[in-house]
């Protein structure tokens, strides 16, 4: 159990630096509590909606394709991680999207929620409990907006970019360490 927790650990909190990342953006132009609750919403509900088609569309495959559908989910986790990291060392602005409400706030949840339909796809075949695991990713969402939001001001860009590096990393991390522990029977 303790493996687990771990694992859903690592999962939500590569979550989170993405969301994070985009929150501190978000928060260094200053938004007033409504529009933080807001994000914060539109941002774990997309989370938690994004990896839950995820579980569909890797339960769906893996009735098709049998284990190599965990494996094609732990490839997405990396292939996700390594665009982050690409996005974050080219360095190129944000879109300037008003993330308060409207189309922006869709996109802008959309668009930071691909994470975890990777995590989604690959969560069945790494052996840890669903409810609890979006629990978790949920929770981790709305810490990461809150934080980010709040401290988006004070902190800056420099930990913005940072992040968002990080939660690239991470990702990669996880889907390799989840493929070999599946490959070597750990998991």
């Amino acid at each position: 159990m303790l493996t687990a927790a771990f694992k859903i650990a690592f999962v939500a909190i590569s979550l989170g630096l993405d969301v994070f990342a985009v929150c501190v953006g978000v928060g260094m132009r200053g938004t007033d509590p409504a529009t933080k609750v807001r994000i914060g919403a539109a941002f774990a509900f997309a989370e938690v909606a994004m990896t839950l088609l995820g579980v569909l569309l890797g339960a769906a495959a893996g009735k098709y394709i049998g284990d190599v559908a965990g494996y094609l989910g732990f490839l997405a986790l990396v292939l996700v991680g390594g665009y982050m990291v690409f996005e974050t060392l080219r360095g190129e602005d944000e879109s300037g999207l008003d993330l308060s409400s409207g189309w922006g706030l869709f996109l802008a949840a959309l668009s930071i929620s691909f994470d975890s339909l990777g995590i989604g796809f690959s969560i069945l075949f790494i052996g840890v409990p669903l409810l609890v695991s979006i629990v978790c990713i949920a929770g981790a969402s709305l810490l990461s907006t809150t934080l980010g939001l709040t401290l988006g001001k004070a902190i800056g860009t420099r930990l913005e970019a940072a992040a968002a590096l990080w939660g690239g990393i991470i990702l990669i991390g996880t889907g390799a360490v989840f493929a070999a522990l599946k490959y070597f029977g750990a998991g």
